[in-house]
């Protein structure tokens, strides 16, 4: 019985030990979760070029894993760096404007008071409300501060995961608590997931922003170049998303006096700009796999919290994620249980 007692005693000690040094480790590193993230969102997107280059070509795993690096790079990092360098310097322009937006929300307030005789929004609250959007996107843009570490960090990372693909991947096998079943399912589902929001969601957006874009070039819209990439950021949000860069468009053109030009670039964007959406949406979901709508949305908001513009991407991949290991577990373990209660049950 001592001997008993003494090994749980130091089996918890060391549980606890583990415990510890596990939290401290994060704590510590937490700020290198973003380039975690990416690194596997990368690697899911390289691994099958990775397995051609080395074994089917017979390339060596070092200068495999450093071209990829460097086309991911050019291909799709530079087209991101871009886009957040545009956005950055255009940050002032929207601030600038945002009382333009604010004074013709509150002209067109004061007609229907004036209508319906009644208080919708005071100058305290539209003041409110204009600070709000003031503060908005430099907020954001300022969790992206330390964007050049979280790079250098992911690609660290993701050259050391392609190099070793396959013994990675067997240790993951054999020390997933999980049967074999299962981690093939985690693996193909993991795969979805990642083209899906990764691939899916960004290219649905840029679609949006181009269709969005020829509307804004007839109706005369300035600085094309900023409101192009605004929109591309906000059609990532379904539903209302899209709504966050038109209609502040529209309401600026309306308080500059262009009634007709804002009320027809508003049924542009509304209408053909939201078809273009929904059908390419469903043309390149079934090629990679749907994502619920609930899910992007939070994903968006708990991703911009977390990680900053980045956060667009990696927020909804973390509850897909989320989800899809609930669903491993009741695959996994309750319905063994079931089975297993059933057993107990006498005949």
């Amino acid at each position: 019985m001592t001997n008993i007692n003494n090994h749980h005693i130091r089996q918890i000690s060391f549980y606890i030990l583990l415990a510890f040094l596990a939290v401290f480790l994060f704590l510590e590193l937490s700020s290198f979760v973003p380039a975690f993230l990416g690194a596997i969102t990368f690697y899911i997107l390289l691994r099958g070029s990775m397995l051609r280059l080395v074994y089917t070509k017979k390339w060596n795993s070092g200068l495999s894993a450093s071209i990829l690096l460097i086309l991911s790079f050019l291909i799709i990092m530079v087209p991101v760096g871009i886009f957040i360098s545009i956005l950055s310097s255009k940050v002032n322009y929207a601030i600038g404007h945002s009382n333009q937006v604010i004074n013709a929300v509150q002209q067109f307030l004061k007609l229907q008071e004036t209508n319906f005789h009644i208080d919708i929004l005071n100058d305290e609250n539209l003041k409110k409300i204009s600070t709000a959007v003031a503060n908005f996107l430099p907020s954001v843009l300022g969790a992206t501060v330390n964007t050049l570490t979280t790079i250098i960090m992911m690609y660290l990372i993701l050259y050391f995961m392609l190099i070793s693909i396959k013994p990675m991947e067997q240790w993951l096998t054999t020390y997933i608590p999980i049967k074999n079943s299962n981690v093939l399912l985690l693996g193909q589902e993991l795969d979805k997931l990642i083209f899906s929001n990764a691939i899916g969601i960004p290219l649905t957006a840029i679609v949006q922003g181009i269709v969005a874009l020829l509307g804004y070039w007839v109706a005369g819209v300035p600085d094309l170049g900023f409101w192009f990439v605004f929109t591309c950021i906000t059609a990532m949000v379904p539903v209302v998303g899209l709504g966050l860069s038109y209609i502040p468009i529209c309401l600026i053109m309306l308080s500059k006096g262009e009634t007709s030009e804002s009320i027809l670039l508003f049924l542009y964007c509304a209408f053909i700009v939201g078809t273009a959406d929904n059908f390419f949406r469903f043309a390149l979901m079934k090629k990679l796999g749907d994502v619920h709508p609930l899910i992007t949305i939070f994903g968006v908001i708990i991703g911009l919290n977390l990680f900053g513009f980045i956060g667009l991407i990696f927020g909804p991949i973390l509850i897909s994620v989320f989800i899809l290991l609930a669903r491993i577990y009741i695959n996994e373990f309750r319905n063994k249980a079931t089975i297993e209660n059933a057993s107990e049950e006498p005949i």
